[in-house]
């Protein structure tokens, strides 16, 4: 895994970031409930000709997790336009997955943020979305935050499982549900979900014939949470995208087909 030394006050809570590499600038920002630790193998690898750039969402991974925290797309958005200040990024190539998409697409969009290459994997983008689990715990809020630790932890292994095509190896799995677990975690994972919703991307949706950055739209063609069919959709509404997609990967492109993508992001963004 990246580890990540560096730390960004944003107000709300401590963000965690590290940077490895020299070159052109890349910005990996990932999706929920997942982490930077995704990105470990991909950003290693862009890493050999560029600067990369990974963090952990507000309420993420090894970021600060806090009661009454917004960890929206739209104030994690606000969090990347001021991450890219503070990296003194006035035009890198931006990559974002699941949530991440999102939130790449608000800050060029409603932050005015400059990109010289856009990649989008997987990305929220387009409503409908939320997984059924998602969805529910959204509407039951409060006794999802309440469930026993055992039972919560259960429930959370199995939902993390199915982002991937492949079953996804223990020490993966653990990692990936590691900053969910305990009191706090529980609560921000819960958190999460209540503060997140559709109007998120129904305020950018009718904008992104504006986005003129040359864009790649990555799909795992056995994603579970979004289908593929999206992709497509997000496709034509893009007016500069390509789309790529990647046969036997899940919506975790980045475990099922690591090489491919790493592959897929190095040609676009060379």
């Amino acid at each position: 895994m990246v580890r990540l030394t560096e730390s960004f006050d944003t107000g709300d809570g401590l963000v965690r970031w590290a940077a490895l590499g020299d070159g052109p600038a890349v910005v990996l920002t990932h999706g929920t409930p997942f982490s930077s630790f995704v990105w470990r193998d991909i950003a290693r690898a862009l890493a050999v000709s560029h600067r990369v750039f990974v963090w952990d969402l507000l309420g993420y991974g090894a970021s600060d997790q806090a009661e009454g925290q917004d960890m929206s797309i739209g104030a994690q958005a606000r969090v990347l336009s001021a991450l890219l200040d503070h990296w003194q990024l006035n035009e890198p190539a931006l990559v974002g997955h699941d949530f991440g998409g999102a939130i790449t697409l608000r800050a060029l969009l409603i932050h005015e943020r400059r990109a010289r290459r856009l990649a989008l994997v997987d990305p929220v983008a387009l409503a409908p979305w939320g997984t059924g689990f998602f969805r529910l715990a959204r509407e039951h809020t409060e006794v999802f935050a309440a469930l026993p630790a055992l039972h919560h932890e259960a429930m959370l292994r199995a939902h993390v499982a199915t982002a991937a095509a492949t079953p996804l190896r223990p020490a993966v799995l653990d990692a990936l549900v590691a900053p969910w677990l305990g009191p706090t975690g529980q609560a921000a994972y819960y958190r999460n979900i209540a503060q997140n919703h559709e109007g998120f991307t129904d305020e950018i949706e009718p904008r992104y014939a504006e986005v003129e950055v040359p864009t790649l739209v990555v799909w795992g063609e056995e994603d579970a949470w979004i289908p593929l069919a999206d992709g497509q959709r997000l496709h034509e509404r893009l007016p500069t995208s390509q789309l790529r997609t990647i046969p036997g990967a899940g919506h975790l492109v980045q475990e099922d087909a690591p090489a491919t993508l790493a592959a897929e992001l190095a040609r676009f963004i060379a």
